[in-house]
Formats: C-alpha cells, structure tokens, sequence
C-alpha cells in the first residue's frame, strides 16, 4: 500500500526535522521537502549563532519551555549518533548592579522549575574563575549550555530523509497552495519553470516567509513576520582567549532584545553582538539590500506601528549600534573591559522571523496554526533550532491527529 504523501515547506532545520519525524512514524510515507534556496539551512539555521539554549528564560509550562528541556537532550544525543560537534563550554549571564542582580533570582527560580541541570548563582570571585576578562557584581552560570553547527546538524537530518526514502527538493519557491479535492496542490517555480504537484498534507516550516506561505494556504496576515537583523564583529584570533564560555547579558524585561553577547562557536570563532535593528529585507542582511515589498509590508503592519511606538529608544540605540563600531564594540566592553575597538573585524550578519501581532506585542511562544489540510509553524522563535528534534515530534503528533505527543 502507498503510503500518504507530505511536502514539508522549508529547508532549514526545523523542515528537515519534520520530515525526519514524519518518516520515522510513516516509513511507507512519501515525504518531499521543498526549499526555496540552492542550499539547505540558507537563512536563520545557518546564520545563527549556534547556541543550544539550556531552558534559562523561558515561562515555566509553557510549550516553548517544555519543547526546550526535551530538545537539549534530543539534539546532543543526535551529535553523538552523527559524530557532529556539540561542546559544553557553560554560559554565564552577568550581572553589573543590584538591579540585574535581582533579576537573576527570577530568571533561576524558571530555570529550576523548566528542569535546567545544575544551574547556580555565583559571586564577583567565581564569576572571575569561570571568566578572568569578564567584570560582573555576580552571575548566573549554566554549565551545561551548549554550541553546535546547526547547519551541520541541517544537513545530516537531510542525509536522513534521503536515506529513509524521502526526497529533498532545492531551488524550488513554493508560490501556490490550492485545496483541490481530498488533496492540496502545491504549486512553485524551479529554474525559471512552473510546476506543481498534489499532497495529501502540507507542513510548513517557511521561518523569513512563514506568514506569506500560511496565507496561499488561506491562513489570515495576523502574526505578520516582521524581519530584524542581528549583526556580529568576530574577535581577531590572538583575543579569543578573552572569554571561555558564552557570556550574555542579564535580560531587561522592558524591552524585546537581549543585547550585545560574547558568543564562542565550534569552528572557533567568537562572535560579538547581536544587535537588533529593522531589515530592509526579508533576507537584507546589509544596509543595500532593500525590498520594497517586505518594507511596505513591515511599516505598514499596525503591530509594527504600535511595537516602534514603544520601543522607539531602544530601536535609535540600536541603530546607533549599526552604524558605529565603536558604539557597538562599547556596549561588549561593559562586560569585557580589556576589548577595545582594534579587537574586532566584521562579521557575519543573520535575519530574526519576528512574529508581531496586529497589536504590537510580540509573539513569544511557538504558534502553529491549521488551515485544511495544511499545518502551519507561524512562530519559531529561539530556541527554535535547539527544540528542533522535538518540536518535530510535536508538529507530527498534530499532522497525525495523535494525542501521543512525547512529554518532555
């Protein structure tokens, strides 16, 4: 018998996963994946900052927390299958005050109740053993925080599908999806050709498109995806030594983005920043890159409006940040003082899927809607990549109707 076909919308590591997921549950299923790029993992997989997220943040029950928990372990147990790198090198979230010092409290109290391993709060003296660089009052270290190479990790799930019998399509932009009968049509462009072909499913894990690809499907405009970009300095190679492990800031819950962080990553590198600003594109990930489509998009979505509104300072401050190196490089030094502007070159740059709300707030948990018989990931917001595996889980068990979704 000829088992059900599934077309999973998106190459990145969240598509992958599903359509990992959906052959290991359905071997006899025919699972295609489509991506619209030449390459796997071209956008947010590939061009993030390789963390994998231990639970630290995130609202106790929540899906995002519970997906979190159980994903950790899901992935390092995968790098250890595949011989992929996956390095315990521990994340510190440093205090400077009294004021943030009061925060760590809150944010151990959810780290301990999201089941977070050995997370501590730690002194000037201990944070000075784990980090001689790094200046804090006190800190909050998480041992077990991990980095990774998710594009790595993109491409051996991908390995997977193949070997298991699915295919995985590039270059393929999905531009249509048509109920037509008990099936959907997915129609799209590949080298300058249209196509289309039938499914009995559709998932889709389109992350930059994910509103416009929910939307062919007949889903409405509300989460719109609004693309901010996060860029980075590298540190020269002679100053990796200023940090052991990944050093961040204490979270303001005031305001949306986390700020500027010291980040090693696998090939050796250490990354300096994200900082946070509007993208002149979906996938503008310089100054030069514009669309205007996704420009009228975003300033014309009245959740943008009413999030600028708000949050106008700290979107000037970090503009600033864009624009001056040595605007950026001061904010790191508040936490590593010995950094001075010589220390870094430009680095990469990556662009963050915002889904915002007809409202102006921002939607922070997983969101995954249905239309038919189309599934739809409206939201994966970090951590994203490190809930990937079991986010799959999860997304299948709703393709599936089942209620079995493994409990973290």
């Amino acid at each position: 018998m000829t088992g059900r076909r599934y077309a999973v919308v998106g190459g990145g590591i969240l598509g992958a996963a599903v359509a990992r997921r959906l052959l290991a549950v359905q071997p006899d299923a025919r699972v295609t994946v489509l991506e619209k790029e030449p390459v796997l993992a071209s956008h947010q997989t590939g061009r993030n900052s390789g963390v994998v997220h231990a639970g630290l943040y995130y609202t106790p029950g929540s899906l995002k927390a519970r997906l979190c928990r159980r994903g950790v372990g899901l992935l390092q147990e995968y790098c250890g299958e595949r011989g992929l790198a996956y390095d315990e090198c521990g994340k510190v979230l440093v205090a400077r005050n009294s004021t943030e010092e009061a925060r760590l409290g809150d944010i151990l109290a959810r780290a301990r109740a999201n089941g977070v391993p050995d997370v501590r709060t730690i002194d000037r003296d201990a944070l000075r053993a784990l980090e001689p660089h790094v200046e804090g009052t006190s800190g909050l270290h998480s041992p077990h925080t991990a980095i990774v190479d998710y594009g790595a990790v993109t491409r051996a799930l991908a390995d997977d599908v193949a070997a298991a019998g699915g295919t995985v399509t590039t270059s393929f932009e999905v531009t249509g999806l048509a109920r037509r009968g008990g099936e959907t049509l997915v129609s799209g462009r590949r080298q300058g050709a249209e196509t289309a072909e039938a499914f009995d499913a559709v998932i889709v894990c389109a992350g930059l498109h994910a509103d416009r690809v929910a939307k062919l499907a007949g889903d409405d405009d509300d989460p719109k995806i609004v693309p901010f970009r996060g860029e980075y300095y590298l540190l020269r190679p002679e100053k990796r030594d200023l940090v052991k492990g990944l050093v961040y800031p204490v979270p303001d819950p005031r305001y949306p983005f986390l700020g500027v962080h010291l980040t090693p990553r696998v090939d050796g590198e250490v990354m300096v920043g994200p900082n946070a600003v509007l993208a002149l594109a979906r996938e503008g990930y310089g100054w030069t890159t514009v669309s205007p489509r996704d420009l009228a998009d975003a300033l014309g979505w009245p959740g943008f409006r009413a999030f600028a509104k708000k949050h106008w300072r700290t979107g000037a401050t970090e503009m600033l940040g864009s624009l001056s190196k040595r605007k950026f490089v001061a904010e790191a030094r508040k936490y590593v003082p010995e950094l001075t502007i010589d220390d870094v070159v430009p680095g990469p740059s990556g662009i963050r899927a915002q889904a915002l709300g007809r409202d102006g707030s921002l939607v922070d948990d997983f969101r995954i809607t249905r239309h038919g018989s189309v599934l739809s990931v409206r939201n994966a917001p970090s951590p994203a990549a490190t809930s990937s595996l079991a986010i799959a889980e999860h997304i299948v068990a709703l393709a599936l109707d089942r209620k079995d979704t493994p409990a973290p």
